[in-house]
């Protein structure tokens, strides 16, 4: 099972979805994705160590032991209201509900994507996503 649909799975038993599993994955896809069917983990940990705040989060995520807590007002904020919101009508909740689900499970994500911090040793560090993150800016 790949990430997406991991992801996908552990949304709809997390919000009791009433919708087929491609439905979910299918709008998954489209909030964290690339743009080719796979979740852009890169892209979302160079934003949130942009934030600043949520840098010791991303290190919790990325890194081995317990991932950090992340609310759904950070999520609305990091995703952007619109997106999540958009992804919210095409799996048939409302945003805040999808924005809780997706602070409980997106943890779970990118954890399992990091395997054990390879995703962040990817980019060099904490450090080195930082400066890829400010770059960007």
């Amino acid at each position: 099972m790949d990430i997406v649909q991991l992801g996908a799975q552990l949304l709809s038993e997390k919000l009791g979805l009433n919708v087929d599993s491609s439905t979910v994955t299918s709008a998954l896809s489209r909030l964290l994705g690339d743009g080719k069917g796979s979740v852009d983990f890169a892209g979302l940990a160079s934003k949130m160590a942009a934030s600043g705040e949520l840098g010791g989060i991303l290190n919790s995520w990325l890194g081995d032991g317990g991932n950090a807590s992340i609310n759904a007002d950070t999520i609305l904020g990091l995703l952007g209201k619109s997106q999540v919101a958009q992804f919210a009508g095409e799996v048939g909740t409302d945003t805040e509900t999808a924005a809780s689900g997706l602070a409980d499970v997106l943890p779970q994500l990118m954890d399992k994507a990091s395997s054990g911090g390879s995703l962040l040793q990817s980019v060099g560090g904490l450090g080195g996503l930082m400066g890829a993150a400010k770059s960007l800016f």
